[in-house]
């Protein structure tokens, strides 16, 4: 079982790969052997993730990337393929939290709207349309795509972050529908509130705390990163469209912050 754990010798794409979630997975990944592409449009925190992975032995490469330009996400593709010489695992972490400020409806300007969309779901389209043709020729490859507890429910004013996320979950069962036949597999990892720099800005309409947790506690980062070796491993083979959640309960069980409480006490 451990040696299906392995990824030595595999070829990861990571987007969204230097700092929180993405950082986390990063960090796991190198240690079960991984040799990775890590792409951000920032390259100060690509560039400390790679080093980290280069520290334990692994080939790691920073490629700048801003995977709304689909041009660039195919120079990026190209490159793992120059280096790496193959891409066996794509990860598609890459999302907007940062700029989800809260809005109602009727203040959401198309470019909002066109931003939100291109940066949660039409980045992962774009790389994923990628590396598919790769993957399907060697005739092996898995796409993992990492969306939210929110893309499986509503938000308070956050629109593009769960309508993107919600498309990401509906992307991985048409990639795996799709390519399953050619030895391709894809499945969704869908964290729940994990707090990071990012996320500070959704802070109002996120919990503070575990109380409405089941687990009792909020997520860390480095949760993600045993999920994330074992889809990008062979251990993982046979799943295939499936949604991995990670959250401590709180879409089984949990109550969702609704950021409002009633102006009257409710009667039994």
């Amino acid at each position: 079982m451990l040696e299906a754990l392995s990824l030595d010798g595999r070829a990861v794409i990571i987007t969204g790969g230097g700092t929180g979630l993405g950082r986390a997975m990063v960090r796991a990944l190198s240690r079960a052997g991984a040799d990775l592409v890590i792409a951000a449009r920032r390259v100060g925190p690509i560039e400390e993730a790679a080093e980290e992975a280069r520290a334990l032995g692994r080939k790691a490469i920073a490629v700048a990337t801003d995977v709304t330009d689909s041009s660039e996400v195919d120079r990026m593709v190209a490159t793992t393929l120059d280096e790496l010489g193959k891409v066996d695992v794509l990860i598609n972490n890459a999302g907007m939290t940062q700029q989800n400020v809260r809005k109602p409806i009727w203040e959401i300007s198309d470019d909002d709207w066109r931003v939100g969309m291109d940066t949660n779901l039409s980045s992962a389209f774009y790389c994923s349309r990628a590396v598919s043709k790769h993957m399907v020729d060697r005739g092996s490859g898995k796409i993992i795509n990492v969306a939210s507890g929110f893309g499986l429910r509503g938000g308070r004013d956050i629109w593009m972050y769960c309508c993107g996320k919600g498309g990401m979950v509906q992307l991985t069962r048409v990639l795996a529908f799709n390519l399953a036949r050619y030895g391709v597999t894809a499945n969704t990892i869908i964290p729940g509130f994990i707090p990071t720099v990012g996320t500070d800005d959704m802070r109002e309409s996120l919990p503070r705390g575990g109380a409405n947790i089941p687990i009792g506690k909020l997520g860390k980062p480095e949760d993600m990163g045993p999920i994330a070796v074992f889809l990008s491993s062979t251990a993982s083979d046979y799943m295939n469209g499936e949604m991995f959640t990670l959250d401590g309960g709180g879409l089984a069980a949990g109550m969702a912050p609704a950021g409002y409480e009633p102006l009257v006490p409710m009667e039994a």
